[in-house]
């Protein structure tokens, strides 16, 4: 299945597994995407995101949006659109 980068993880919060992402293409609930990196790689679909603390269904390139990941995953990490 072909993938497309949308964005770099920035930061992660292990206690509540969320990832914060800089977006550089768009993003919505419901995309499944894959996370890449030296020791990650795992795909899912987004569930939950948020922009400042607000629930948001889509992102725009350049904001960064906080999304509840199942695995570890590091700051560094990229972040994968993948198209059906």
């Amino acid at each position: 299945m072909p993938e497309n980068l949308v964005g770099k993880v920035t930061h992660y919060f292990g206690r509540i597994g969320v990832a914060v992402v800089k977006l550089t293409a768009s993003l919505s609930q419901g995309d499944i995407v894959h996370f890449r990196g030296s020791s990650t790689d795992f795909t899912q679909t987004v569930e939950s995101m948020q922009i400042e603390h607000q629930p948001v269904r889509e992102a725009k390139p350049g904001e960064e949006v906080a999304i509840k990941v199942q695995n570890r995953i590091r700051e560094g990490d990229e972040v994968y659109k993948v198209t059906p």
